[in-house]
């Protein structure tokens, strides 16, 4: 029996958190390719609550407030500067989407390079400190 939605569209979603992600927002576009869905402002301009869009994928972002969830999930900055999970996104072209995020300043923190399971792909880390693999490599298609 099938636990959750039956359409094409993605069901897990990852969700981070930002000390400036009206800032992330606009550099997760310009660097990764990701789309504005919907993006919820705050009074202090920065961002309550933003969806981007790769593919049928989805991220949510939003700078760190009171509550039990800020509590719980913190930019890498607020946790000792290491992130505890990372998101991987299939793209049809590793090269190009390599340099594109080299461009904008991600930092590289593995290499480009085709993978001993099949696809090529590398990592960076944004400006904020978390850590994101991209690659050709598609989990689903095997």
């Amino acid at each position: 029996m099938r636990e959750g939605p039956a359409d094409t569209r993605a069901n897990v979603i990852p969700a981070l958190r930002y000390r400036d992600a009206a800032e992330a927002v606009e550099w997760l576009c310009k660097a990764f390719g990701f789309e504005k869905r919907l993006v919820v402002p705050a009074d202090d301009g920065n961002v309550v609550h933003a969806q981007l869009v790769f593919g049928n994928g989805m991220i949510m972002l939003g700078a760190g407030r009171d509550g039990d969830y800020s509590e719980a999930v913190r930019p890498p900055a607020d946790a000792g500067g290491v992130p505890s999970q990372g998101p991987y996104i299939v793209v049809a072209d590793a090269d190009a989407h390599h340099a594109r995020a080299a461009a904008a300043g991600a930092e590289i923190v593995a290499p480009l390079e085709d993978a001993d399971y099949g696809g090529r792909g590398y990592s960076c880390r944004d400006p904020e400190g978390h850590v994101w693999s991209f690659g050709t490599y598609d989990p689903w298609a095997g």
